[in-house]
């Protein structure tokens, strides 16, 4: 894609987004003139390809600095929703689609025509007029509803002010960045760079308190009342379309089936973690004792800072030399040059000005496999005012044949200086979704294109390329520190053992983050905090935070909705996928390969679960997941 660099964006922006929409309207007037079914799905196929270039408009809400552009692209997110929405409606255009017979067709387009005319379905077109009518209503309130929530999120950076010797056990580099302001104080806000460190060095526990109370109550009270709006609209869609409730409507398009079967697997996970969360957090209590004798109980601000002691004293890894060896630009060529190995793609830089990107930050690489250029990656990686607050990949292009190479952008918030190791296994897993989008960007179908697959199978492939990230062997590659000393072998061993200690603790973290995504939305609450409180004491170790709201900050109960479990169901997954590499080659070109063109290429193309059963040569199991959490 030409972007403008310099130019006016906000006139691109509208050009861009309003020239694909009439594109699609050309399109979808083709597919209504009718024809063969091999016509007319490929004339479908160009309009859905028009609509995705239009809908990529929602990336410059999140990410461009201009406040004018990003409120633009909101305006125009809406117009494309809305589309979508009379399309998903409209009668004449179904009836089209249901008189198609499937003879004849390949594998492929039988495909797209079975999901088509179940989104039909899905849609409500087949009811009457009211119905209809009023599903339209709510799907432009959700839209516009899901764009508020988000909006109150990335807008809104808490701040706490604290004296300079409060910052006692932060790295000296962090210090350095965090200068005392003419009051003398310094200023600490709930953006990444500042926010993972204090909680994990930081030995000022009313502070942390303070800083994780700030970041818990981001978009705090405005969010109140949008999710619950939000949710309303949820099961009032449901509910018109004759569904039980919100989380049976969303599940029967996921590998998981039905909201029964969340429910289900939430208690599941949590019956298996409980006993390991259980001893864990016993020694989290002990440790932090031993700094505060009269303590009982260990709070989510305690968990990261009492995990890092625990593994500094008791597994010898002390967090503050591992990230020494993890300078950001070491670590994204390092990146770059390990899964160019692994998946055999050649990353090439582009120049900014030739790119046209959004902000000098922005790093461009186009991608290469077997010497032919297949698409363009985009890295944003830093914290800035406006931006979205946390890690995600969006599509600007969604690859076709022939017809458009690939665009995403991996957008981040990293700190410009030295990274925690887990921010940088971070780094890994999103930019597995930048690869999937890539390599899955090169077939005929939209349909199909890029991260397509079930949603509850996405993180999977991104899951597992954390791996990577842990292993010494390729640490060694671009690990090292300010004299140039690569990443001890032992120092890496020694984290690995450490990174085993916390795993219950996180599965009943994530359950609990999964009981707040699954019950909010399975029915009423009138008081969202309270219920999100009970169910952190039902599925965490960790007492709720009073006076916190985190569900206003909780942006996964937008675009995930009710399928927050999806981290710890591709979880499992992911631990089964890796279980066919060799642990003592991580590059074996047979397995790697297999895994690129089975799994990652092939997009939307199978059922995840056959494409995970293609890569295994049998079906998925939980096998490798309770051997992992039992280590």
């Amino acid at each position: 894609m030409d972007l403008p660099g310099a130019g006016d964006w906000l006139a691109w922006v509208g050009e861009r987004c309003e020239g694909a929409l009439a594109d699609a309207v050309r399109e979808v007037d083709t597919v209504k003139a009718g024809g063969s079914a091999t016509e007319v799905l490929a004339a479908w196929n160009c309009a859905e390809t028009a609509i995705a270039n239009a809908d990529a408009v929602a990336l410059w809400a999140e990410v461009h600095p201009d406040a004018a552009v990003r409120d633009r692209a909101d305006e125009l997110s809406q117009q494309v929703q809305k589309y979508v929405t009379e399309l998903s409606l409209d009668r004449d255009l179904y009836a089209v689609f249901a008189g198609l017979a499937a003879e004849g067709l390949d594998a492929d387009a039988t495909r797209v025509l079975e999901h088509t005319l179940r989104d039909f379905r899905r849609s409500g077109v087949d009811r009457d007029d009211a119905t209809r009518d009023r599903l339209r209503e709510l799907s432009e309130q959700g839209v516009r509803l899901s764009q508020d929530f988000g909006r109150n999120i990335r807008d809104d950076v808490r701040s706490i002010r604290v004296a300079p010797e409060r910052l006692a056990g932060l790295p000296d580099d962090y210090r350095a960045a965090h200068e005392p302001d003419d009051d003398g104080l310094v200023t600490l806000t709930t953006d990444y760079p500042d926010l993972v460190p204090f909680m994990t060095f930081g030995a000022d526990r009313e502070a942390r308190r303070e800083l994780t109370l700030a970041a818990n109550n981001v978009a705090w009270p405005a969010n109140d009342q949008v999710l619950q709006d939000l949710l309303a609209v949820r099961r009032e869609t449901a509910d018109l379309l004759g569904y039980d409730s919100w989380p049976d409507y969303d599940t029967e398009v996921k590998m998981i089936g039905s909201g029964r079967a969340v429910a289900d697997f939430i208690d599941r996970i949590s019956a298996a973690a409980v006993d390991r969360a259980g001893e864990e957090v016993v020694v989290l209590r002990d440790r932090l004792r031993v700094d505060e004798p009269a303590a009982d109980t260990v709070t989510t601000y305690d968990s990261r800072y009492y995990g890092e002691l625990v593994r500094r004293e008791q597994y010898d890894v002390d967090g503050q030399v591992v990230r020494t060896y993890f300078p950001f630009e070491q670590v994204r060529q390092g990146l770059l040059d390990v899964t160019g190995r692994l998946f055999g793609l050649e990353w090439t830089s582009v120049d900014r000005a030739d790119a046209g990107t959004w902000h000098d930050d922005v790093a461009s690489y186009d991608v290469g496999l077997e010497g032919r250029h297949i698409g363009r990656i985009h890295l944003d990686l830093h914290p800035r005012e406006g931006k979205f607050k946390h890690a995600a990949q969006f599509d600007m292009v969604k690859g076709i044949a022939g017809v458009q190479l690939p665009e995403g952008v991996l957008v981040c918030n990293f700190s410009r200086g030295l990274m925690e190791h887990d921010e940088v296994v971070t780094l890994f897993h999103e930019f597995g979704h930048l690869v999937h989008h890539v390599l899955a960007g090169q077939g005929d179908w939209t349909r199909f294109s890029g991260v397509a697959t079930e949603w509850d199978f996405v993180e999977a492939p991104s899951q597992m390329l954390e791996e990577w990230a842990w292993d010494a062997d390729v640490l060694a590659t671009f690990a090292r520190n300010a004299a140039g000393e690569t990443i001890p072998a032992d120092l890496v061993a020694a984290m690995r053992r450490a990174d085993h200690f916390g795993k219950g603790l996180y599965a009943a973290q994530q359950m609990s983050y999964a009981a707040r995504s699954y019950f909010f939305h399975a029915g009423p609450h009138d008081d969202l905090t309270a219920y999100g409180d009970e169910l952190q004491s039902r599925y965490s170790v960790y007492p709720p935070l009073e006076g916190a709201h985190m569900h206003c900050s909780f942006g996964h109960l937008d675009g995930y909705s009710s399928g927050y479990y999806t981290y710890m169901w591709s979880l499992v997954i992911a631990k089964d996928l890796f279980s066919a590499f060799d642990t003592d080659d991580l590059f074996a070109t047979e397995v790697a390969t297999a895994y690129r063109d089975k799994v990652l290429a092939q997009g939307g193309r199978q059922d995840a679960a056959d494409l995970v059963a293609d890569f295994l040569g049998r079906p998925s199991s939980f096998d490798a997941w309770t051997a992992w959490l039992a280590e």
